[in-house]
């Protein structure tokens, strides 16, 4: 400690930079006249500042609606408080789902005052256990965004599954379609149920007790032949439930072609064509049996037509050049064709066309 003495001088020259130091550095308490009402303004000033905002405080972020019927809609407010000291802004609320929507909200909230935030949810659709998020964006700066949450368990009286029925069919086939909905009653009491109803003939309805009173099964069936496409129907059972007195089940036939062609014409421009025109046709064989196709050809000087296959037997393109100057001419129509394995499609022809007409024609009598 030889140098004891020169820190001693250093230490009482210095003395006001080093009090000055250790004060904020918080190793000593301020000292001298004036300093005590300095700390108080100061801790006033920061505790000002800090509750210088506005605050979102919900009395609950959760609403539980027990047991909906489906179908029904259930309404709630949600309260929430301003418990700071500036304006709160409710900014946004963003449901998650269109199934629930928001209503009039208080948008601005004094502090120390109240609002709320209406939500209605609508179980059209649903069926079980749910739960629904609505997110609300406010200008608290600890909380800008509050996740709110209705659920509950929506309910059928009788459920249909599934509601409606879709048959995918060839044209060629000879067999039946069956399709089965499964029907369950909800209800404490037992269901008796009618014998279905069909409104078209081209489907068949039969009725099947798995457990009386509770449990059922409807067999859809369609009968062929298949010649035309959409069949659209729908089969009705009436019930003794007051809660649904008519069940309906939709049943929905598309007929598929065992060849189809896409685009069934080939539009062109009125022309002439200035630097040529290359087009895709493709060719799809719906059936269980291979499809072979050979000779594609164009019926125009200049134009070619090249055939792939994509997928063996299934999927086809045909690949259309038309030359440059190309230009329809009614006394000459032009077509492609192709060659086909399949008796009731032995040649496959496309048609060129011209364009669209840009609008309908006026109507007579107009």
């Amino acid at each position: 400690m030889r140098n004891w003495p020169a820190a001693r001088r250093f230490m009482k020259t210095n003395k006001t930079e080093i009090t000055a130091w250790l004060v904020c550095a918080g190793l000593i308490a301020a000292v001298g006249p004036g300093s005590a009402q300095t700390n108080a303004e100061t801790t006033t000033t920061v505790a000002s500042a800090e509750k210088s905002f506005p605050k979102i405080q919900f009395a609950g972020t959760e609403f539980d609606f027990g047991k909906l019927k489906a179908g029904e809609s259930v309404k709630h407010n949600f309260i929430f408080t301003n418990t700071g000291t500036a304006v709160l802004e409710i900014t946004d609320v963003r449901p998650s789902c269109g199934c629930t929507t928001a209503g009039g909200y208080d948008r601005q909230v004094a502090p120390g005052k109240t609002g709320s935030i209406p939500l209605q949810f609508n179980s059209t659709g649903f069926n079980g256990e749910l739960a629904k998020v609505v997110n609300v964006f406010c200008n608290d700066p600890t909380q800008s965004n509050v996740m709110l949450r209705i659920k509950g368990v929506v309910w059928k009286p009788i459920e249909i599954t599934p509601a409606t029925v879709v048959f995918n069919v060839s044209s060629e086939s000879e067999a039946r379609e069956t399709r089965t909905v499964r029907i369950v009653s909800n209800l404490e009491q037992p269901v008796e149920l009618s014998e279905p109803e069909c409104t078209n003939r081209a489907f068949r309805a039969e009725l099947k007790t798995l457990q009386a009173g509770k449990e059922f099964e409807l067999h859809l069936t369609a009968v062929p032949p298949f010649d035309s496409s959409p069949l659209i129907a729908v089969v009705t059972l009436k019930t003794s439930a007051p809660e649904m007195p008519v069940i309906p089940v939709g049943a929905y036939l598309v007929v598929q072609h065992a060849v189809t062609v896409s685009p069934e014409q080939i539009r062109v421009p009125a022309g002439p064509l200035a630097g040529g025109m290359s087009l895709t046709v493709t060719v799809r064989n719906n059936r269980t049996n291979a499809l072979a196709l050979s000779d594609a050809s164009i019926n125009l000087p200049g134009g070619t037509v090249r055939l792939q296959e994509l997928q063996p037997g299934k999927l086809f393109s045909l690949v259309v050049s038309l030359p440059t100057g190309f230009q329809l001419k009614p006394e000459a129509p032009v077509e492609v064709s192709v060659k086909s394995n399949h008796a009731k499609y032995p040649v496959i022809k496309v048609p060129v066309l011209g364009p669209l007409p840009s609008r309908l024609p006026p109507a007579i009598g107009r």
